[in-house]
């Protein structure tokens, strides 16, 4: 049985909301805006973490969330992932007896948009990592970007969120959105953990910046290559190297760097084929 694939629903209710203002001119205007809600995390009975999010795919979110805090083992067996909306909470039992009550007094707030948060040592997982050496062709990531910026998205709906995406080649698998995106890539996470889904072909682009805590949780999903539009940190450069992770960023119509990882690049596109992107340029798409 094939996991399902999932794209952004940016025409869905719950997830943006209308707005009255006014612009610059004094004209009245009425635009959609995102949503935002509490979602409080429970591994069996010990409350973790409440989340800010749009309130979408909340037991990918709890599962993937707690798979890269590494309060989720591999070979953890959940037996429910329980949701209730009125109280806003989400509870993943397993039959491990599991107490994290000290490692969630180590809370480390993050770069991310809606602030993140990791719980103890980040480089805790990461000892003796090796990503596999898989390929990564050019001619796939043109592809992908071209896709990503063009598929309705909440994004273009509404704006103010993150997306970041599960790729197979130069095919978008799964596609998730929150406010944040270290909350976009636990839903990856936790798709991936429930439906049994490998990260050694994948590949993960994100719309945000390749931050330390990106590329760690990249790593920890077993994905060799992270890609984005947006630019790096420092740490995340450095971590990415020590582990062997292939790291693209700033990539924008025929143009990317490559500060990690590049022994895996493939540069099979035709570059007179790829056009030029405009330094105006914004996603677009689901506009016309």
């Amino acid at each position: 049985m094939h996991a399902p694939r999932y794209l952004p629903d940016p025409h869905n209710p719950r997830l943006t909301r209308a707005v009255e203002g006014f612009d610059q001119n004094g004209r009245h205007q009425t635009i959609r805006v995102v949503e935002e809600r509490p979602l409080t995390i429970y591994l069996n009975a010990q409350e973790i973490v409440t989340a800010m999010t749009i309130g979408d795919h909340p037991e990918y979110l709890a599962v993937g969330f707690l798979r890269n805090q590494g309060m989720l083992r591999a070979d953890d067996q959940v037996t429910a992932v329980e949701y209730d909306e009125d109280l806003e909470l989400v509870v993943v039992r397993t039959t491990r007896q599991t107490s994290y009550e000290e490692k969630v007094k180590k809370k480390t707030r993050t770069s991310g948009c809606a602030v993140g948060t990791v719980f103890g040592d980040m480089m805790e997982g990461l000892e003796g990592l090796t990503l596999p050496e898989a390929e990564i062709r050019t001619s796939w990531l043109y592809a992908l970007a071209k896709t990503i910026n063009t598929v309705p998205s909440l994004y273009l709906e509404a704006g103010a969120i993150h997306g970041t995406v599960l790729c197979q080649r130069d095919e978008v698998l799964v596609y998730m959105e929150d406010v944040g995106r270290h909350n976009a890539v636990d839903k990856i996470s936790g798709y991936m953990f429930r439906h049994g889904v490998e990260g050694a072909d994948k590949i993960l682009y994100t719309t945000g910046r390749l931050t330390s805590e990106m590329v760690i949780k990249t790593a920890q999903m077993g994905i060799p290559v992270l890609a984005s539009r947006s630019g790096f940190t420092a740490w995340g450069v450095e971590i990415a190297r020590q582990v062997g992770l292939t790291l693209i960023g700033r990539m924008r119509g025929q143009r990317f760097i490559c500060l990690s990882g590049e022994a895996r690049l493939i540069r099979d596109a035709d570059l007179s084929a790829v056009p030029e992107e405009d330094r105006k340029h914004r996603r677009k798409g689901a506009e016309a």
